[in-house]
């Protein structure tokens, strides 16, 4: 066991590679679930806030979170869930919104843009040629699209 495992910047390094159930292009960190994490000896506290309410990964989450850093040697781990402070697709940074389309789903559009009715680009050909063919995709938080280009359905992550 490593000691500097055992701190706040030793878990969020572990937190990196613990992939989101429903988007497995982007860690939990990336996709700025963890809100908060505090280390006192042995024991690791971690806050999450769903990103979306009634998200049914959450509890997935959460064991994900407590395997992950048992075996970064804490044997004690709490995961807290938090509605403090909501959760929006705002807080994904460019890095992570590359991986989404680079793993084949639309980057949400940023809440600011949402009035101007952008054209959703496809992940895979760029073209704006597209159309939403589902408000809700296979899961809650994504939209389902089809590029009228290179006649490929896509996700779109849901701007929240």
């Amino acid at each position: 066991m490593v000691e500097a495992a055992l701190s706040v910047e030793g878990v969020w390094k572990s937190l990196e590679s613990v992939k989101d159930p429903e988007i497995p292009a982007l860690s939990i960190v990336d996709l700025k679930v963890v809100r908060g994490v505090t280390v006192q000896g042995e024991s690791a506290t971690v806050d999450i806030t769903p990103t979306f309410v009634g998200c049914p990964a959450l509890e997935m989450i959460a064991e994900l979170i407590r395997e992950n850093l048992h075996s970064a040697g804490f044997r004690n781990v709490v995961v807290n869930k938090t509605y403090v402070a909501q959760w929006s697709t705002d807080l994904l940074d460019a890095t992570a919104r590359d991986k989404l389309e680079g793993f084949g789903i639309a980057p949400p559009t940023r809440s600011a843009e949402v009035s101007l009715e952008l054209p959703t680009p496809c992940p895979y050909c760029r073209s704006s040629d597209t159309r939403l063919e589902s408000a809700f995709g296979a899961t809650l938080c994504k939209q389902l699209y089809y590029c009228n280009t290179c006649r490929q359905s896509f996700e779109k992550f849901r701007t929240l």
